[in-house]
């Protein structure tokens, strides 16, 4: 089991501002309820500040101060199913895609797969209040920590050092969530340390203004920032260091071309040559990223924490596992339970045309149901059912407990050497194409479990459909997937179809404007400073 170095503070305490909805209220007053301290008292302890910047990491792993249930992070969302970072990232990004659909009658769930969501959507709308809770913390921490508050309180010298690296972690995942505000919604409200704290709701910004932003927050941090650790670290595992802010940057610029018709493949170029130089290898044994003591391995760059003890969430890697087995596949991946809910369509099965049996990536798929073709998304045992996480150690033994201790892979190299090959093959200038291609080959042959010569790629192979592929079949149910057929333009388009893409057994193409992730209503509302995205 991982030991965790930080332990919580539990943040009904701080006062917040801007925190969404009916939060619009002034929060810079002493609160009444005993068990809420204002910031005066918090930072009496020097250890609050490990403990406040420890909360902040926390939000992207749990739903509140008592993991599954109890005290939630953001009142009127079910702690387990609407709340948690993890959770809603999975939801979005995956159950609009060939890569998942799920079986459940959860609300509105099925409207992903369908691409029939609402401005209205509970779980959207859970995501997205998520993001703004993390802004809001992050925010607040870097308010409380600078350096006319350090030296009132009589911060030691040592502990300011300290405190500079947590100011810089803070950023970085301010920086995460705005850059998934960017992702998933293009625009949304603006809040820094500099907002003040009061009843006046924050202004809207815009894609451009929250890319420069995210953009220039990564390279302003990059010197406070730790070298990269390979391997596990109790001190340092789970923080961000500068290879987590470098690949944020690439994925940054990846995409830059659909969030503001930017061309910026050659700084993703260099963003990825920069990762690759702190020296990340590749997991040997693919399967192995997904085991249960993946916090040892040297590809991961920067993961979602859990263990069964000190972070444990039915939101998290528990919702992975156990949504994707029955009680037939449950004891294959240790799984704390049998849920059945997420599937896959026969899409993921069939882009592993004529090397099923070699290329140990499709082993992860369970097809023995011999119902490849879905012809009801309620039917957990249609389509393809995924075993891609396990709650099993690397040496075959049971991590136990009644949560998993599997952390999630958030950023790895194997994407890194995938976005640096699209990257070049889409025109960017500082790379190479047989470096580009080595990356590749690194990756397939990784994956085969066979001798793979003849299966391994030229470069005049190498076409962006073949990337889209190939980042599927090594990036499955990873939370990247939408993002990506966006990027290649597939998500909503007429050309790429899968089972019941719009609802539809077939697949249809569907309106453009589900590329994006409509503002909640309820925050439009509250806030007359937004504006619904117009085909919203």
């Amino acid at each position: 089991m991982k030991t965790k170095k930080y332990k919580f503070l539990f943040i009904s305490l701080v006062t917040l501002p801007f925190m969404m909805g009916s939060c619009y209220n002034d929060l810079n007053t002493v609160p009444l309820d005993p068990d809420e301290i204002t910031s005066d008292v918090v930072f009496s302890n020097d250890s609050a500040y490990e403990q406040f910047i420890a909360k902040i990491y926390a939000g992207l792993s749990v739903s509140g101060l008592q993991g599954p249930a109890g005290q939630p992070d953001i009142v009127g969302l079910d702690e387990g199913s609407q709340a948690s970072y993890l959770r809603m990232l999975w939801n979005l990004q995956e159950l609009p895609t060939e890569e998942a659909a799920c079986a459940w009658n959860d609300q509105t769930i099925k409207d992903f797969h369908s691409m029939k969501w609402t401005s209205s959507d509970v779980f959207i709308k859970g995501f997205y209040y998520r993001l703004y809770y993390q802004i809001t913390v992050a925010s607040e921490f870097l308010r409380e920590t600078t350096d006319a508050k350090l030296n009132a309180r009589g911060v030691s010298d040592a502990l300011k050092a300290k405190i500079k690296e947590y100011r810089a972690e803070a950023r970085f995942l301010r920086a995460l969530s705005y850059y998934h505000v960017l992702d998933h919604f293009r625009q949304g409200p603006f809040v820094t340390e500099a907002s003040k704290i009061g009843s006046i709701p924050p202004a809207m910004a815009t894609a451009e203004q929250i890319f420069n932003y995210v953009e220039s927050e990564l390279i302003a941090i990059d010197a406070d920032l730790k070298t990269p650790w390979i391997g596990y670290d109790a001190n340092n595992y789970g923080r961000a260091n500068k290879a987590a802010a470098k690949t944020l940057l690439a994925k940054l610029y990846l995409n830059a071309k659909t969030y503001v018709n930017a061309d910026k493949y050659t700084e993703c170029i260099a963003a990825c040559k920069d990762v690759i130089a702190y020296g990340y290898t590749l997991e040997p044994v693919y399967a192995n990223l997904f085991k249960a003591d993946n916090n040892k391995s040297h590809e991961i760059i920067f993961p979602m924490v859990y263990d069964a003890v000190n972070l444990q969430s039915w939101g998290g890697m528990m919702f992975l596992m156990s949504s994707a087995v029955n009680s037939d596949l449950q004891a294959s991946i240790a799984a704390p339970g049998g849920w059945q809910g997420n599937h896959a369509t026969k899409s993921v099965y069939t882009r592993f045309a004529g090397v099923e049996s070699m290329d140990e990536r499709c082993s992860l798929l369970y097809t023995s149901y011999n119902k490849l073709d879905m012809n009801d998304v309620g039917e957990f045992k249609e389509g393809v059912q995924v075993i891609k996480y396990s709650n099993f150690n690397s040496d075959g033994s049971n991590s136990g407990g009644s949560f998993p201790n599997t952390d999630f892979p958030l950023f790895r190299l194997a994407d890194v050497y995938l976005m640096y090959a699209e990257a070049v093959l889409r025109g960017g200038t500082g790379g190479s194409t047989t470096t580009a291609l080595g990356y590749i080959n690194a990756i397939r042959d990784r994956a085969y479990v066979v001798d793979a010569v003849g299966e391994l790629p030229a470069w005049s192979s190498v076409t962006l459909n073949f990337l889209l592929e190939e980042r599927g079949r090594e990036l499955l149910w990873e939370a990247q997937r939408r993002t990506d057929l966006v990027r290649f333009g597939k998500l909503t388009s007429a050309d790429y179809l899968w089972d019941f893409k719009g609802g539809v057994k077939a697949g249809v193409g569907v309106d453009a404007k589900y590329n994006i992730f409509p503002i909640p209503s309820s925050d439009i509302n509250a806030n007359p400073n937004l504006s619904q995205l117009e085909d919203y």
